[in-house]
């Protein structure tokens, strides 16, 4: 396996990783920035108002978008499998 080959499935993890981690990284963003805009307003500093949303925020988006993340994960595992049977 060449260098040129290695820095292929590598680039390719981080794509994944991104397409994976990412949808669920920009909604707990987005609704902690939310949380925190409406906490600096209202000038509550509950620790839980900040989490129980995220939580809540997470798990739906990974109701929503699991078949994709792991639709993801298995083509990727897939490749993986085929270079490795390759060499």
């Amino acid at each position: 396996m060449s260098t040129q080959n290695v820095l292929d499935v590598l680039q390719d993890a981080f794509l994944v990783l991104i397409r994976v981690g990412g949808p669920v990284l920009i909604v707990a963003l987005v609704i902690g920035l939310v949380i925190s805009i409406v906490q600096a307003t209202t000038q509550i500093q509950e620790q839980t108002l900040s989490f129980v949303p995220k939580l809540f925020a997470i798990l739906l988006t990974l109701v929503l978008l699991g078949t994709f993340m792991l639709n993801t994960l298995i083509s990727f595992t897939d490749q993986l499998f085929a270079i490795i049977a390759g060499l």
